[in-house]
């Protein structure tokens, strides 16, 4: 028997140590603690407190009262409002609480992790479509020479050529990115962990071309007709913009840009090793999604190996 210690509620009796909003912030304190991203604790938090919601509707108060069946049947909710990526946003942090609570031994001796016979949603394994080059060619086209013109191409290259998430990408301030070699320095990537992503002499023309129109002193290489850092739903805005002046019927977002940029290079014949280092993905399987090729794809990949045509 002892008593949980939380830096916001000060000691926690025996009898509370089960208490699920309690250990729900124990936990989050802990990530915080560890140096976890605001946006991965923002995560964490909203996933968190829509399950303890879901507790509260069934009157669960104790983590001794969760029962595996009691996860399958939150899931099954879930499944009602959520896409199968939505469910397996939700269900991640609700795992890694549970395990988290099991390591360290806040619960008495006997208790059993329920979540360890609970089998994570499945996701769909459909090819991901990104947005398409000839797309990408009539977005640039709508791109007038001003300042909100050169600006949104030179953003719609950038995206393109760096593979980088959103938040990275309009994160990149000036000094991050050298002008010479085209090395650009993604300082906060996913965990933290920085990394270098690159861009092509095309990009790099119209980045300078983007920056003849800029006059001011601020350190984002992004910045808006106001004089402030792009947002995520600027950016949003000026692809839809784009995209309705060519009629196109589905408005591309960012992320369509990171997965075209993965499924062109894979195709342009770089090395899965190298691509996975450039996305900042912790291992290969993340790729997979991305990287579902069309029958064309492998059609070509044969032709360019066919052992019996390159050997015999």
């Amino acid at each position: 028997m002892y008593a949980l210690k939380s830096q916001d509620q000060g000691t926690i009796t025996l009898s509370q140590q089960d208490y699920l909003p309690i250990l729900i912030e124990s936990f989050l304190i802990d990530r915080r603690s560890q140096g976890l991203s605001p946006d991965t604790i923002e995560f964490y938090t909203k996933k968190l407190q829509y399950f303890q919601k879901y507790c509260e509707r069934q009157a669960l108060t104790q983590i001794s009262q969760l029962t595996s069946d009691f996860i399958r049947k939150y899931l099954l909710e879930l499944s009602e409002t959520h896409n199968p990526g939505g469910m397996h946003a939700c269900f991640r942090p609700l795992r890694t609480m549970l395990y988290w609570i099991e390591e360290e031994e806040i619960m008495p001796t006997g208790w059993k992790n329920p979540i360890r016979r609970v089998k994570a949603p499945k996701l769909p394994t459909d090819p991901i479509e990104p947005v398409q080059i000839e797309e990408i060619h009539q977005l640039l086209k709508t791109c007038q020479s001003n300042y909100a013109g050169a600006r949104d191409k030179a953003m719609m290259l950038g995206l393109l050529d760096t593979g980088a998430r959103a938040k990275e990408f309009l994160d990149i301030n000036l000094e991050d990115v050298d002008m010479a070699t085209g090395a650009v320095m993604i300082r906060q990537g996913k965990g933290r962990k920085p990394r270098m992503v690159f861009l092509g002499r095309k990009t790099i023309r119209a980045i300078r071309g983007y920056l003849r129109y800029r006059h001011d002193n601020y350190p984002a290489l992004w910045v808006s007709t106001r004089g402030e850092r792009m947002t995520y739903a600027a950016l949003r805005c000026l692809l839809r913009r784009r995209a309705e002046k060519i009629g196109m019927k589905s408005i591309p977002t960012p992320h369509d840009f990171r997965r075209a940029f993965a499924l062109v290079m894979l195709r342009n014949g770089v090395d899965i090793f190298a691509l996975q280092k450039l996305m900042g993905h912790s291992d290969l399987q993340i790729l997979r999604r991305y990287l579902a090729q069309t029958d064309q794809d492998i059609h070509t990949a044969h032709m360019r190996g066919s052992p019996v045509d390159s050997n015999l």
